[in-house]
Protein backbone atom coordinates (compact mmCIF):
# COMPACT_ATOMS: atom_id res chain seq x y z
CA UNK A 1 0.00 0.00 0.00
CA UNK A 2 2.78 2.45 0.86
CA UNK A 3 5.79 1.23 -1.15
CA UNK A 4 6.18 2.59 -4.68
CA UNK A 5 6.46 0.22 -7.99
CA UNK A 6 10.09 -1.46 -7.73
CA UNK A 7 12.53 -0.41 -10.04
CA UNK A 8 13.79 -3.37 -13.05
CA UNK A 9 16.83 -2.48 -12.58
CA UNK A 10 19.43 -1.79 -9.44
CA UNK A 11 19.25 1.32 -7.92
CA UNK A 12 22.52 1.26 -6.54
CA UNK A 13 24.11 0.75 -9.70
CA UNK A 14 21.92 2.81 -12.14
CA UNK A 15 23.34 5.71 -10.00
CA UNK A 16 26.93 4.82 -11.76
CA UNK A 17 26.45 4.90 -14.81
CA UNK A 18 26.87 7.90 -17.42
CA UNK A 19 23.57 10.49 -17.08
CA UNK A 20 22.66 9.43 -21.19
CA UNK A 21 22.90 5.42 -19.69
CA UNK A 22 20.60 6.24 -16.52
CA UNK A 23 18.12 8.25 -18.89
CA UNK A 24 17.58 5.87 -21.00
CA UNK A 25 16.53 3.02 -18.25
CA UNK A 26 13.99 5.58 -16.27
CA UNK A 27 12.60 6.11 -19.52
CA UNK A 28 12.16 2.50 -20.44
CA UNK A 29 10.55 2.15 -16.53
CA UNK A 30 8.55 4.87 -17.22
CA UNK A 31 7.05 3.33 -20.26
CA UNK A 32 6.16 -0.04 -18.08
CA UNK A 33 5.69 1.47 -14.61
CA UNK A 34 4.62 4.64 -15.05
CA UNK A 35 5.38 7.05 -11.69
CA UNK A 36 4.79 3.98 -10.12
CA UNK A 37 2.78 5.32 -6.91
CA UNK A 38 2.00 3.23 -4.72
CA UNK A 39 -2.15 2.52 -4.15
CA UNK A 40 -2.23 4.43 -1.23
CA UNK A 41 -2.08 7.78 -3.66
CA UNK A 42 -5.15 7.15 -5.27
CA UNK A 43 -6.90 6.84 -2.29
CA UNK A 44 -5.50 9.68 -0.90
CA UNK A 45 -6.65 11.72 -3.82
CA UNK A 46 -10.00 9.36 -3.89
CA UNK A 47 -10.88 10.64 -0.10
CA UNK A 48 -10.03 14.45 -1.53
CA UNK A 49 -12.76 14.25 -4.32
CA UNK A 50 -15.18 12.67 -1.50
CA UNK A 51 -14.68 15.66 1.36
CA UNK A 52 -14.73 17.79 -1.77
CA UNK A 53 -18.29 16.67 -2.69
CA UNK A 54 -19.39 16.19 0.94
CA UNK A 55 -18.57 19.97 2.12
CA UNK A 56 -20.64 20.57 -1.29
CA UNK A 57 -23.71 19.32 -0.15
CA UNK A 58 -22.75 21.19 3.32
CA UNK A 59 -22.48 24.39 1.36
CA UNK A 60 -25.58 24.06 -0.17
CA UNK A 61 -27.43 23.43 2.72
CA UNK A 62 -27.07 26.99 3.64
CA UNK A 63 -28.54 28.11 0.86
CA UNK A 64 -32.32 29.25 1.06
CA UNK A 65 -32.77 28.01 -1.97
CA UNK A 66 -31.25 24.29 -1.26
CA UNK A 67 -31.22 21.23 0.75
CA UNK A 68 -29.21 18.49 1.56
CA UNK A 69 -28.21 15.19 -0.12
CA UNK A 70 -31.76 13.81 0.87
CA UNK A 71 -33.43 16.57 -1.30
CA UNK A 72 -30.46 16.34 -3.85
CA UNK A 73 -32.99 15.53 -7.25
CA UNK A 74 -34.89 18.71 -6.25
CA UNK A 75 -31.75 21.42 -6.49
CA UNK A 76 -28.97 20.09 -8.11
CA UNK A 77 -29.72 21.43 -11.26
CA UNK A 78 -29.99 25.19 -9.78
CA UNK A 79 -27.72 27.89 -10.57
CA UNK A 80 -27.24 28.53 -7.24
CA UNK A 81 -26.27 24.98 -6.08
CA UNK A 82 -23.45 25.26 -9.51
CA UNK A 83 -22.50 28.75 -8.34
CA UNK A 84 -21.58 27.06 -4.52
CA UNK A 85 -19.30 24.56 -6.21
CA UNK A 86 -17.65 27.61 -7.82
CA UNK A 87 -17.08 29.49 -4.33
CA UNK A 88 -16.35 26.18 -3.12
CA UNK A 89 -13.92 25.22 -5.30
CA UNK A 90 -12.01 28.37 -5.34
CA UNK A 91 -11.53 28.30 -1.57
CA UNK A 92 -10.10 24.71 -1.86
CA UNK A 93 -7.98 26.13 -4.28
CA UNK A 94 -6.22 29.08 -2.76
CA UNK A 95 -6.11 27.21 0.24
CA UNK A 96 -3.30 24.76 -1.75
CA UNK A 97 -5.36 21.63 -1.47
CA UNK A 98 -6.81 21.49 -4.85
CA UNK A 99 -5.14 20.21 -7.73
CA UNK A 100 -1.75 20.99 -6.68
CA UNK A 101 -1.70 19.13 -3.77
CA UNK A 102 -0.79 15.50 -2.66
CA UNK A 103 2.07 13.28 -3.55
CA UNK A 104 1.81 13.73 -7.41
CA UNK A 105 2.89 16.88 -7.55
CA UNK A 106 5.42 16.49 -5.40
CA UNK A 107 4.03 17.39 -2.29
CA UNK A 108 4.30 14.45 1.18
CA UNK A 109 4.92 16.72 4.56
CA UNK A 110 3.33 18.66 4.47
CA UNK A 111 0.43 17.32 1.56
CA UNK A 112 0.05 21.20 0.32
CA UNK A 113 1.66 24.44 0.42
CA UNK A 114 -0.78 27.53 -0.69
CA UNK A 115 -2.14 28.23 2.91
CA UNK A 116 1.08 27.46 4.82
CA UNK A 117 3.30 30.10 3.10
CA UNK A 118 0.54 32.62 2.05
CA UNK A 119 0.29 33.22 5.73
CA UNK A 120 3.65 33.60 6.55
CA UNK A 121 5.35 36.90 6.18
CA UNK A 122 8.74 36.81 4.83
CA UNK A 123 8.11 34.47 2.47
CA UNK A 124 9.19 34.52 -1.62
CA UNK A 125 6.21 35.66 -3.47
CA UNK A 126 6.42 35.89 -7.49
CA UNK A 127 4.16 39.67 -8.52
CA UNK A 128 2.91 40.85 -11.96
CA UNK A 129 5.26 43.81 -11.69
CA UNK A 130 8.69 43.59 -9.91
CA UNK A 131 8.51 46.91 -8.83
CA UNK A 132 6.61 44.98 -5.89
CA UNK A 133 8.53 42.73 -4.58
CA UNK A 134 9.81 39.27 -3.90
CA UNK A 135 9.33 39.37 -0.14
CA UNK A 136 5.55 38.93 1.42
CA UNK A 137 4.73 41.36 3.83
CA UNK A 138 1.84 42.46 6.02
CA UNK A 139 -0.79 43.61 3.46
CA UNK A 140 -0.24 40.42 1.51
CA UNK A 141 -1.55 38.27 4.03
CA UNK A 142 -4.21 41.11 5.25
CA UNK A 143 -5.58 40.77 1.53
CA UNK A 144 -5.04 36.70 1.15
CA UNK A 145 -7.43 36.70 4.60
CA UNK A 146 -9.83 38.96 3.31
CA UNK A 147 -9.93 36.45 0.22
CA UNK A 148 -10.43 33.34 2.53
CA UNK A 149 -12.98 35.57 4.50
CA UNK A 150 -15.27 36.49 1.74
CA UNK A 151 -15.21 32.87 0.32
CA UNK A 152 -15.92 31.29 3.39
CA UNK A 153 -18.93 33.99 3.08
CA UNK A 154 -20.12 33.06 -0.04
CA UNK A 155 -19.94 29.56 0.71
CA UNK A 156 -22.69 29.81 3.45
CA UNK A 157 -24.26 32.30 2.28
CA UNK A 158 -28.00 31.88 1.88
CA UNK A 159 -28.17 33.21 -1.27
CA UNK A 160 -25.42 33.87 -3.62
CA UNK A 161 -26.18 37.50 -4.42
CA UNK A 162 -24.20 39.82 -6.33
CA UNK A 163 -22.97 41.44 -2.96
CA UNK A 164 -21.52 38.31 -1.62
CA UNK A 165 -19.53 37.36 -5.13
CA UNK A 166 -18.18 41.00 -5.66
CA UNK A 167 -16.16 40.85 -2.68
CA UNK A 168 -13.84 37.49 -4.03
CA UNK A 169 -14.02 39.11 -7.68
CA UNK A 170 -12.17 42.48 -6.88
CA UNK A 171 -9.96 40.88 -4.64
CA UNK A 172 -8.31 37.88 -6.68
CA UNK A 173 -7.19 40.99 -9.25
CA UNK A 174 -5.27 42.52 -6.69
CA UNK A 175 -4.24 39.64 -5.04
CA UNK A 176 -3.01 38.65 -8.51
CA UNK A 177 -0.96 41.78 -8.72
CA UNK A 178 1.18 40.88 -5.67
CA UNK A 179 1.52 37.47 -6.34
CA UNK A 180 0.46 35.54 -9.90
CA UNK A 181 1.10 32.45 -7.83
CA UNK A 182 -2.84 33.29 -5.93
CA UNK A 183 -4.32 33.88 -8.82
CA UNK A 184 -3.21 31.24 -10.81
CA UNK A 185 -4.16 28.95 -8.34
CA UNK A 186 -7.09 29.81 -7.76
CA UNK A 187 -7.91 29.01 -11.06
CA UNK A 188 -8.87 32.35 -12.26
CA UNK A 189 -8.85 30.96 -16.37
CA UNK A 190 -11.89 29.17 -15.50
CA UNK A 191 -13.69 29.93 -11.93
CA UNK A 192 -13.20 34.60 -12.21
CA UNK A 193 -15.60 34.64 -15.16
CA UNK A 194 -18.04 31.92 -14.04
CA UNK A 195 -18.23 33.70 -11.04
CA UNK A 196 -18.64 37.29 -12.07
CA UNK A 197 -21.67 36.54 -13.94
CA UNK A 198 -23.38 35.71 -10.84
CA UNK A 199 -23.20 39.28 -10.42
CA UNK A 200 -26.36 39.46 -13.56
CA UNK A 201 -27.98 36.68 -12.56
CA UNK A 202 -30.75 36.68 -15.03
CA UNK A 203 -28.45 36.10 -17.56
CA UNK A 204 -25.89 33.79 -15.19
CA UNK A 205 -27.15 30.86 -16.58
CA UNK A 206 -26.68 31.42 -20.84
CA UNK A 207 -23.42 33.10 -19.60
CA UNK A 208 -21.96 30.26 -18.13
CA UNK A 209 -23.10 28.03 -21.25
CA UNK A 210 -20.65 30.41 -23.21
CA UNK A 211 -18.01 30.08 -20.70
CA UNK A 212 -17.87 26.17 -20.37
CA UNK A 213 -18.16 25.77 -24.24
CA UNK A 214 -15.11 28.10 -24.12
CA UNK A 215 -13.20 26.04 -21.64
CA UNK A 216 -13.87 22.79 -23.93
CA UNK A 217 -12.83 24.69 -26.68
CA UNK A 218 -9.43 25.57 -25.84
CA UNK A 219 -8.92 22.94 -24.21
CA UNK A 220 -9.17 20.79 -27.60
CA UNK A 221 -7.66 23.39 -29.57
CA UNK A 222 -4.80 23.24 -27.24
CA UNK A 223 -4.43 19.38 -28.52
CA UNK A 224 -3.60 20.15 -32.38
CA UNK A 225 -0.43 19.82 -32.18
CA UNK A 226 2.28 16.82 -32.02
CA UNK A 227 3.03 17.06 -28.64
CA UNK A 228 -0.11 15.93 -27.01
CA UNK A 229 0.42 12.21 -28.36
CA UNK A 230 3.17 12.25 -25.55
CA UNK A 231 1.09 13.58 -23.17
CA UNK A 232 -1.87 10.22 -24.02
CA UNK A 233 0.98 8.12 -23.93
CA UNK A 234 2.82 9.02 -20.55
CA UNK A 235 -0.71 9.43 -18.92
CA UNK A 236 -1.56 5.97 -20.13
CA UNK A 237 1.92 4.55 -18.65
CA UNK A 238 0.92 6.27 -15.23
CA UNK A 239 -2.87 4.76 -15.07
CA UNK A 240 -3.58 2.90 -11.97
CA UNK A 241 -6.47 1.62 -14.03
CA UNK A 242 -5.50 0.24 -17.21
CA UNK A 243 -2.05 -1.26 -15.43
CA UNK A 244 -1.81 -3.10 -18.41
CA UNK A 245 1.93 -3.97 -20.57
CA UNK A 246 1.08 -5.23 -23.50
CA UNK A 247 -1.29 -1.65 -23.37
CA UNK A 248 1.58 0.19 -22.28
CA UNK A 249 4.27 -0.87 -24.99
CA UNK A 250 1.50 -0.13 -27.88
CA UNK A 251 2.44 3.53 -27.45
CA UNK A 252 6.06 2.93 -28.44
CA UNK A 253 7.46 1.93 -32.26
CA UNK A 254 9.19 -1.27 -30.86
CA UNK A 255 9.95 -1.67 -26.83
CA UNK A 256 12.58 -1.21 -25.21
CA UNK A 257 14.33 -0.92 -27.93
CA UNK A 258 12.67 2.04 -29.87
CA UNK A 259 10.61 4.53 -27.45
CA UNK A 260 9.56 7.15 -30.70
CA UNK A 261 5.97 7.67 -30.28
CA UNK A 262 3.95 4.78 -32.19
CA UNK A 263 0.82 5.50 -34.60
CA UNK A 264 -1.44 3.55 -31.98
CA UNK A 265 -0.47 6.78 -29.20
CA UNK A 266 -1.12 9.24 -32.62
CA UNK A 267 -4.65 7.66 -32.92
CA UNK A 268 -5.49 7.49 -29.66
CA UNK A 269 -4.53 11.22 -29.12
CA UNK A 270 -6.69 12.21 -32.65
CA UNK A 271 -9.14 10.31 -31.39
CA UNK A 272 -9.39 12.24 -28.35
CA UNK A 273 -9.06 15.77 -30.03
CA UNK A 274 -12.03 14.52 -32.17
CA UNK A 275 -13.97 13.96 -29.08
CA UNK A 276 -12.96 17.34 -27.57
CA UNK A 277 -13.55 19.22 -30.14
CA UNK A 278 -16.95 17.42 -31.20
CA UNK A 279 -18.70 17.50 -28.01
CA UNK A 280 -19.28 20.78 -26.72
CA UNK A 281 -19.72 22.17 -30.77
CA UNK A 282 -22.99 19.77 -30.37
CA UNK A 283 -24.10 20.43 -27.32
CA UNK A 284 -23.66 24.45 -28.19
CA UNK A 285 -25.42 23.76 -31.43
CA UNK A 286 -28.16 21.52 -29.38
CA UNK A 287 -28.59 24.18 -27.02
CA UNK A 288 -29.24 27.06 -29.64
CA UNK A 289 -31.26 25.11 -32.34
CA UNK A 290 -33.23 23.75 -29.74
CA UNK A 291 -32.49 19.88 -29.94
CA UNK A 292 -34.11 16.80 -28.19
CA UNK A 293 -32.90 15.76 -24.60
CA UNK A 294 -32.24 12.57 -25.95
CA UNK A 295 -29.66 13.68 -28.60
CA UNK A 296 -28.08 16.12 -25.63
CA UNK A 297 -28.55 12.83 -23.06
CA UNK A 298 -25.94 11.32 -24.93
CA UNK A 299 -23.53 14.24 -25.77
CA UNK A 300 -23.29 14.76 -22.67
CA UNK A 301 -22.41 10.78 -21.79
CA UNK A 302 -19.60 10.90 -24.10
CA UNK A 303 -18.63 14.61 -22.23
CA UNK A 304 -19.07 12.75 -18.88
CA UNK A 305 -16.91 9.44 -20.46
CA UNK A 306 -14.06 11.70 -21.49
CA UNK A 307 -13.68 13.45 -18.13
CA UNK A 308 -13.73 10.30 -16.61
CA UNK A 309 -11.07 8.76 -18.53
CA UNK A 310 -9.20 12.05 -17.58
CA UNK A 311 -9.93 11.32 -13.67
CA UNK A 312 -9.32 7.46 -13.11
CA UNK A 313 -5.66 7.57 -15.06
CA UNK A 314 -4.50 10.32 -12.87
CA UNK A 315 -2.51 12.71 -14.59
CA UNK A 316 0.18 14.22 -13.25
CA UNK A 317 -0.76 17.26 -11.17
CA UNK A 318 -4.00 16.17 -10.38
CA UNK A 319 -6.55 18.51 -11.71
CA UNK A 320 -9.64 16.28 -10.11
CA UNK A 321 -11.71 18.95 -8.91
CA UNK A 322 -11.91 20.46 -12.38
CA UNK A 323 -13.18 17.54 -13.79
CA UNK A 324 -15.66 17.00 -11.85
CA UNK A 325 -16.86 20.54 -11.72
CA UNK A 326 -16.79 19.95 -15.53
CA UNK A 327 -19.05 17.34 -15.64
CA UNK A 328 -21.56 18.64 -13.08
CA UNK A 329 -21.71 22.11 -14.93
CA UNK A 330 -22.17 20.73 -18.08
CA UNK A 331 -25.30 18.09 -17.26
CA UNK A 332 -26.86 21.30 -15.27
CA UNK A 333 -26.44 23.55 -18.27
CA UNK A 334 -26.79 21.67 -21.06
CA UNK A 335 -28.80 18.99 -20.12
CA UNK A 336 -31.25 19.77 -17.01
CA UNK A 337 -31.80 23.64 -18.17
CA UNK A 338 -33.51 23.90 -21.38
CA UNK A 339 -34.67 27.35 -20.86
CA UNK A 340 -31.32 28.76 -20.78
CA UNK A 341 -29.43 29.68 -24.07
CA UNK A 342 -26.25 31.79 -24.96
CA UNK A 343 -28.07 34.02 -27.25
CA UNK A 344 -30.02 36.11 -24.36
CA UNK A 345 -26.64 37.63 -22.93
CA UNK A 346 -26.73 41.12 -23.65
CA UNK A 347 -25.30 42.69 -20.71
CA UNK A 348 -21.74 44.80 -21.84
CA UNK A 349 -19.44 43.90 -18.67
CA UNK A 350 -20.50 39.90 -19.61
CA UNK A 351 -19.78 40.19 -22.66
CA UNK A 352 -16.65 41.98 -22.22
CA UNK A 353 -14.68 39.43 -19.65
CA UNK A 354 -15.91 36.58 -21.32
CA UNK A 355 -14.43 38.79 -24.37
CA UNK A 356 -11.33 38.59 -22.46
CA UNK A 357 -10.59 35.48 -20.80
CA UNK A 358 -12.39 33.15 -22.78
CA UNK A 359 -11.00 34.65 -26.68
CA UNK A 360 -8.32 37.20 -26.41
CA UNK A 361 -6.26 35.40 -23.48
CA UNK A 362 -6.40 32.02 -25.18
CA UNK A 363 -6.02 33.64 -29.03
CA UNK A 364 -2.39 35.56 -27.35
CA UNK A 365 -1.43 32.51 -25.26
CA UNK A 366 -1.41 29.68 -28.40
CA UNK A 367 0.10 32.05 -30.89
CA UNK A 368 2.50 34.15 -28.53
CA UNK A 369 2.74 31.79 -25.02
CA UNK A 370 5.49 33.89 -23.48
CA UNK A 371 2.95 36.94 -22.69
CA UNK A 372 0.37 34.36 -21.29
CA UNK A 373 0.10 31.54 -18.80
CA UNK A 374 -0.68 28.12 -20.14
CA UNK A 375 -3.47 28.09 -17.63
CA UNK A 376 -5.13 31.43 -18.90
CA UNK A 377 -4.84 30.16 -22.31
CA UNK A 378 -6.36 27.10 -21.58
CA UNK A 379 -4.13 24.98 -22.97
CA UNK A 380 -5.13 22.16 -20.36
CA UNK A 381 -2.66 19.43 -20.22
CA UNK A 382 -1.84 19.38 -24.18
CA UNK A 383 1.79 18.67 -23.61
CA UNK A 384 2.36 22.49 -24.65
CA UNK A 385 3.46 23.93 -20.74
CA UNK A 386 6.70 25.80 -20.38
CA UNK A 387 9.11 24.08 -18.39
CA UNK A 388 12.76 24.94 -16.39
CA UNK A 389 15.24 22.39 -15.23
CA UNK A 390 17.15 23.56 -12.47
CA UNK A 391 20.58 22.15 -12.35
CA UNK A 392 22.65 22.70 -8.81
CA UNK A 393 26.25 21.58 -8.95
CA UNK A 394 26.53 18.75 -5.50
CA UNK A 395 25.35 19.75 -2.59
CA UNK A 396 24.55 23.35 -3.19
CA UNK A 397 20.84 23.13 -2.76
CA UNK A 398 21.32 21.70 1.02
CA UNK A 399 24.25 23.97 1.51
CA UNK A 400 22.82 27.18 0.33
CA UNK A 401 19.38 26.97 -0.77
CA UNK A 402 17.48 25.36 2.62
CA UNK A 403 18.85 27.54 5.12
CA UNK A 404 18.34 30.54 3.08
CA UNK A 405 14.89 30.53 1.84
CA UNK A 406 12.06 30.97 4.05
CA UNK A 407 9.46 27.95 3.65
CA UNK A 408 7.56 25.41 4.66
CA UNK A 409 8.29 22.33 2.91
CA UNK A 410 11.39 20.91 3.32
CA UNK A 411 13.90 19.54 -0.14
CA UNK A 412 11.87 16.94 -1.48
CA UNK A 413 14.26 13.96 -0.62
CA UNK A 414 13.91 14.93 3.21
CA UNK A 415 10.38 14.39 2.51
CA UNK A 416 10.35 11.32 1.09
CA UNK A 417 13.23 10.20 3.73
CA UNK A 418 10.40 10.52 5.48
CA UNK A 419 8.54 7.49 4.59
CA UNK A 420 11.56 5.29 2.63
CA UNK A 421 15.33 4.25 2.77
CA UNK A 422 17.45 6.17 0.67
CA UNK A 423 17.45 3.30 -1.99
CA UNK A 424 13.71 4.08 -2.40
CA UNK A 425 14.21 7.62 -2.79
CA UNK A 426 15.94 7.71 -5.02
CA UNK A 427 14.06 5.35 -7.44
CA UNK A 428 11.02 7.94 -6.63
CA UNK A 429 12.90 10.83 -7.49
CA UNK A 430 14.52 9.76 -10.18
CA UNK A 431 11.32 8.94 -12.33
CA UNK A 432 11.28 12.86 -13.00
CA UNK A 433 13.87 12.65 -15.37
CA UNK A 434 11.75 10.00 -17.00
CA UNK A 435 8.20 12.13 -17.09
CA UNK A 436 10.14 15.76 -18.39
CA UNK A 437 12.12 13.22 -21.31
CA UNK A 438 9.04 11.54 -22.15
CA UNK A 439 7.45 14.48 -23.32
CA UNK A 440 8.44 15.87 -26.07
CA UNK A 441 9.37 19.48 -26.06
CA UNK A 442 11.28 17.82 -22.69
CA UNK A 443 13.51 16.27 -25.78
CA UNK A 444 15.36 19.94 -26.14
CA UNK A 445 17.03 18.81 -23.30
CA UNK A 446 19.30 16.55 -25.40
CA UNK A 447 20.85 19.23 -27.03
CA UNK A 448 20.64 22.01 -24.28
CA UNK A 449 22.06 20.33 -21.34
CA UNK A 450 25.63 20.15 -22.84
CA UNK A 451 25.40 23.87 -23.01
CA UNK A 452 24.79 24.19 -19.95
CA UNK A 453 26.84 22.50 -17.77
CA UNK A 454 30.37 20.84 -18.74
CA UNK A 455 29.96 17.66 -17.19
CA UNK A 456 26.28 16.90 -16.06
CA UNK A 457 27.55 14.20 -13.54
CA UNK A 458 28.50 17.18 -11.34
CA UNK A 459 24.97 18.35 -11.05
CA UNK A 460 21.85 17.37 -9.40
CA UNK A 461 18.47 17.73 -11.59
CA UNK A 462 15.95 19.33 -10.36
CA UNK A 463 12.40 20.48 -12.29
CA UNK A 464 11.63 23.99 -11.51
CA UNK A 465 8.09 22.34 -10.48
CA UNK A 466 9.53 20.48 -7.11
CA UNK A 467 11.55 24.01 -6.94
CA UNK A 468 8.86 26.24 -7.08
CA UNK A 469 6.82 23.94 -5.08
CA UNK A 470 9.16 24.35 -1.98
CA UNK A 471 10.05 27.57 -2.60
CA UNK A 472 6.87 29.32 -3.20
CA UNK A 473 4.61 26.91 -2.07
CA UNK A 474 2.53 26.34 -5.34
CA UNK A 475 2.73 24.83 -8.91
CA UNK A 476 0.68 23.51 -11.66
CA UNK A 477 2.49 23.22 -14.67
CA UNK A 478 3.12 26.92 -15.31
CA UNK A 479 6.89 27.54 -15.38
CA UNK A 480 6.72 30.92 -15.83
CA UNK A 481 6.64 31.18 -11.57
CA UNK A 482 9.71 29.48 -11.78
CA UNK A 483 11.70 30.84 -14.79
CA UNK A 484 13.94 34.59 -14.61
CA UNK A 485 11.82 36.52 -11.46
CA UNK A 486 12.05 33.28 -9.46
CA UNK A 487 15.69 32.42 -10.11
CA UNK A 488 16.74 36.42 -9.06
CA UNK A 489 14.64 35.74 -5.48
CA UNK A 490 16.62 32.81 -5.21
CA UNK A 491 20.16 34.33 -5.92
CA UNK A 492 19.34 37.47 -3.70
CA UNK A 493 18.98 35.17 -1.02
CA UNK A 494 21.39 32.25 -1.63
CA UNK A 495 24.46 33.66 -3.25
CA UNK A 496 25.24 31.00 -5.59
CA UNK A 497 28.79 31.59 -6.82
CA UNK A 498 29.41 31.07 -10.86
CA UNK A 499 28.51 27.21 -12.00
CA UNK A 500 26.80 25.99 -8.97
CA UNK A 501 23.24 26.81 -10.02
CA UNK A 502 22.20 26.64 -14.20
CA UNK A 503 18.67 26.83 -15.04
CA UNK A 504 16.83 25.76 -18.42
CA UNK A 505 14.24 27.54 -19.38
CA UNK A 506 11.85 26.25 -21.99
CA UNK A 507 8.90 28.22 -23.09
CA UNK A 508 5.49 26.65 -24.78
CA UNK A 509 5.66 25.76 -27.86
CA UNK A 510 3.72 28.18 -30.32
CA UNK A 511 0.86 26.93 -31.88
CA UNK A 512 1.49 28.11 -35.71
CA UNK A 513 4.71 26.74 -35.71
CA UNK A 514 5.94 24.83 -32.76
CA UNK A 515 8.51 27.25 -32.13
CA UNK A 516 10.44 27.18 -28.46
CA UNK A 517 12.03 29.86 -27.14
CA UNK A 518 14.83 28.48 -24.47
CA UNK A 519 17.48 30.46 -22.41
CA UNK A 520 19.72 29.03 -20.12
CA UNK A 521 21.12 31.21 -16.99
CA UNK A 522 23.48 31.05 -14.58
CA UNK A 523 22.40 31.96 -11.15
CA UNK A 524 25.17 34.46 -10.40
CA UNK A 525 26.32 35.45 -14.04
CA UNK A 526 22.85 35.75 -15.53
CA UNK A 527 21.89 34.88 -18.85
CA UNK A 528 24.18 32.45 -20.80
CA UNK A 529 22.67 31.71 -23.88
CA UNK A 530 19.57 31.81 -25.60
CA UNK A 531 17.81 30.30 -28.99
CA UNK A 532 14.92 28.36 -30.33
CA UNK A 533 13.97 24.58 -30.56
CA UNK A 534 11.49 22.91 -32.80
CA UNK A 535 9.31 20.69 -32.46
CA UNK A 536 9.40 18.99 -35.30
CA UNK A 537 13.09 18.22 -34.95
CA UNK A 538 12.16 16.45 -32.12
CA UNK A 539 9.64 14.13 -32.95
CA UNK A 540 11.88 11.54 -34.27
CA UNK A 541 14.52 12.09 -31.01
CA UNK A 542 14.34 9.19 -28.64
CA UNK A 543 13.47 10.38 -24.85
CA UNK A 544 16.98 9.88 -23.95
CA UNK A 545 19.94 11.20 -24.91
CA UNK A 546 22.82 9.44 -26.87
CA UNK A 547 25.36 11.25 -25.57
CA UNK A 548 28.06 10.24 -22.81
CA UNK A 549 29.62 12.81 -20.58
CA UNK A 550 33.50 12.87 -20.89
Amino acid sequence: MLKPTELPYDVDEWKKLPFSQRAKKVCEAWAIQGFGAPFSVVIFYALKIAFYVWMWFVFCSYSTDLGGSDTLGQWWFKLEALGKALTWTILLEVLGMGGASGPLTGRYVPPFGGITYWLRPGTVKVPTFKMLGDKRNLLDILLYIALLFFLVKACIAPALSPAVVLPILILLPILGLLDRQIYLAARADVYYPSLFVFLFLAEAGGALQIIWFAIWFWAAFSKLTPTFTSVVAVMLCNSPFLNFKWLKKLMFKNYPEDLRLSKTANYIAHFGTVVEFSLPILLMSGTILGWSQEVMFYCLLGMTAFHAFIFFNFPMGVPMEWNVIMVYGGWLLFGFSPELSPLEVSQPLIIGVILITCLILPLVGNFFPKHVSFLLSMRYYAGTWPYSLWLFKGNTKMEKLEPNIKKTSKDLRVQLAMFYDQRTVDSVFSRMIAFRLMHLPGRALHDLIPKAVENIEEYDWWEGETVAGEVIGWNFGDAHLHQERLLASVQKRCHFEPGELRVIMVESPQMHNGRMHWRIHDAKDGLMEEGYSFIKDLKEKMPYPNYDTK
